[in-house]
């Protein structure tokens, strides 16, 4: 089956903000910044502390040097704790070594490019990666600048730490970007220092990465995010196109509140209101502030491919068997107990209008393989609509899971209903399900209402706001079970928010709380007296320094130069050389070092571009 889903009007807080243009002006801006660069250094009007190296600038200083000789002083725990980090390091080497090899085979062997394969989104820029909004960048920068410290910070301790001296220390510059940090280890002392030194100093930052990474996210799965609840009312995500909530101007980052003055809490509240309300005009209640007058209209905003509807999205029914319907209630009530309906469909925004007649009007699934349905005779490669069972009405899907609810395995279940335009039925014997105590029919369906359609008579797609809430930490119902109640399974869920929109789990990415997503929640607790945006800052800014240093530990893991991982290759390598029973050479070394680091190379640059040039 193929689901159309609701074309909604994008909201702004969850479409990425990028253009070809941006890209381009950004371009524009580097190469007139690096122009200025190599005039100002030719003049010699550069710092005697600033170098370049392109367009990037290195700003080096000896301060510090004295406070890392304190901070080193209790030398056996820092070597303990950067002894843990070793083998931390060596198993993500190992990850990443198998990860992008296996990224690489698959970019080849099933080339359908992929948006997060884009070059453009392997840069964390805000505006210029798909996934990374405008609005996040001032948590990503903070999450960045904290990154960098920590890390070149963690190996500045460990050079003091294993007696290396220290030449400079510094920041690199793109602009006023930072975009890295160093420590530049004097040479000599370097070389003299044991192999098991240099492992430690070459660990330590991505060490420090990690360990932030849990800090901030224990900060925010504990007192940030419990301090903040789903705010009251049905959070909307988009309309639309010409649906009656457009046409009222609701939208994107909009909350409902009330209908016809009854307070809305929950998008299911706004879903049993408008269910229980006949009315084709309804007053709306925006952000508890304004008040909108509806029209309400019966908007196709699903449909299944070859259903026995012949409707698509963005159809309007306007009557059932010549009957007037501007809502999903009336529809069902003009459908009343026939099997089958005349639909009067507007195709589209004022096309034509139609007649449909004789549509089978019920639960529209696809029979599984080797299930009850199919060995009465059901047929697998065409959709079924089933109109009743044990001559009970089945009006939609909804009404299948229903009565279906209510059986045990191995009952007996006359079915009626239609395949195509011909009428069948069968009988059906229950086996029993994998997962629930009632029976087991064998039909396949993603929408739950009429005839393989899905209808809206407000045309609202509805924001996952506590979902996104409870991943955070939240204390929030949510559709992931046990997965967010351990501290390993809401990191995991957290470090795929930012492009968790193209996963199957959910249908828009995350971003923190920002960009219009705060109008759907407010802080509440102890952290309530500082207001809903010092609130929203703090768990932006952990949001994002556990997510940004997360990917510093990975990326910094890679085995190949001249990254943390490249080093530490080099060292373990020549700690295995030592003790096999031939003298390895310096050339051995670097062959395996080469080897390795060239495969990654590879396998990256094969990720990333094979998917476009091969489809």
């Amino acid at each position: 089956m193929e689901y159309g889903p609701l074309e909604a009007a994008s909201p702004a807080f969850l479409e990425p903000i990028t253009s070809g243009g941006i890209v381009s002006w950004i371009l524009v801006g580097i190469a007139a910044y690096w122009l200025g660069i190599i005039a100002i250094q030719k003049r010699g009007l550069l710092p005697s502390y600033v170098e370049t190296q392109g367009p990037i600038l290195t700003i080096h200083t000896k301060r510090g040097r004295a406070f890392l000789d304190w901070l080193a002083g209790p030398k056996r725990f820092w070597r303990a704790w950067a002894n843990f980090g070793v083998g931390i390091a060596i198993v993500v080497m190992g990850s990443m070594f198998v990860f992008l090899l296996f990224a690489a085979f698959g970019a080849i062997t099933s080339p359908e490019p992929s948006s997060i394969q884009t070059p453009r989104n392997v840069l964390v820029i805000p505006g210029v990666n798909d996934f990374l909004p405008l609005s996040a960048t001032p948590g990503i920068v903070f999450g960045l600048l904290v990154g960098l410290v920590v890390h070149e910070g963690g190996h500045g301790l460990l050079c003091r730490v294993e007696d290396i001296e220290i030449e400079s220390m510094g920041v690199a510059m793109l602009a006023l970007l930072p975009i890295g940090a160093f420590v530049e280890p004097e040479q000599e002392s370097s070389r003299n220092a044991s192999r098991g030194g240099q492992t430690r100093m070459f660990a330590a930052g991505v060490t420090n990465n990690f360990a932030i990474t849990i800090i901030a996210f224990a900060l925010l799965f504990g007192p940030v995010a419990g301090s903040i609840a789903v705010a009251p009312g049905a959070t909307i995500a988009g309309s639309a196109p010409d649906s009656p909530a457009a046409n009222a101007d609701i939208g994107a980052n909009d909350r409902i509140t009330a209908i016809d003055g009854t307070a809305v809490e929950s998008n299911g509240d706004l879903e049993d209101l408008l269910a229980e309300t006949d009315s084709e005009e309804i007053e709306v209640e925006l952000n508890g502030e304004e008040t909108k007058t509806v029209e309400r209209s019966l908007l196709v905003t699903a449909a299944i491919e070859g259903g026995p509807a012949d409707v698509g999205v963005g159809d309007t029914i306007l009557e059932v068997n010549g009957e007037a319907v501007g809502t999903e209630a009336g529809f069902y009530d003009a459908v009343g107990d026939a099997e089958t309906a005349t639909l009067t469909v507007e195709r589209g925004n004022g096309g034509e209008t139609v007649d449909l007649e004789d549509v089978p009007i019920g639960a529209t699934i696809q029979v599984a393989a080797d299930a009850p349905l199919e060995e009465a005779g059901a047929p697998t490669d065409e959709p079924l609509t089933i109109t009743a069972l044990d001559g009970e009405r089945i009006q939609s899907t909804a009404d299948l899971s229903t009565f279906l609810e209510e059986t045990e395995p191995d009952q007996e279940v006359a079915v009626s209903g239609y395949v195509g335009d011909e009428r069948v039925e069968y009988d059906v014997t229950l086996d029993e399900h994998p997962e629930f105590e009632y029976g087991l029919i064998g039909a396949q369906s993603t929408l739950e209402e009429a005839s393989g359609i899905s209808m809206s008579d407000l045309g609202v797609q509805y924001y996952p706001a506590g979902d996104y809430l409870a991943i955070l930490g939240g204390d929030q119902d949510n559709r992931f079970g046990g997965v967010v109640d351990s501290f390993l399974g809401k990191a995991t869920l957290v470090l795929l928010l930012p492009i968790i929109g193209i996963t199957p789990l959910m249908s828009f990415n995350f971003a923190g709380f920002t960009g219009g997503v705060q109008n759907f929640y407010e802080a509440q607790g102890a952290l309530a007296a500082f207001g809903d945006g010092p609130v929203f800052v703090a768990a932006n800014l952990l949001f994002w320094t556990g997510w940004i240093n997360v990917q510093l530990g990975f990326f910094n893991c890679v085995p190949a130069f001249p990254l943390d991982g490249g080093h530490i290759l080099r060292t373990s390598t020549e700690a295995i050389a030592s003790r096999l029973p031939f003298e390895a050479t310096r050339g051995m070394i670097r062959a395996v070092t080469t080897v390795v680091g060239v495969t990654m190379l590879v396998s990256f640059l094969t990720m990333l571009f094979a998917p476009g040039m091969l489809a």
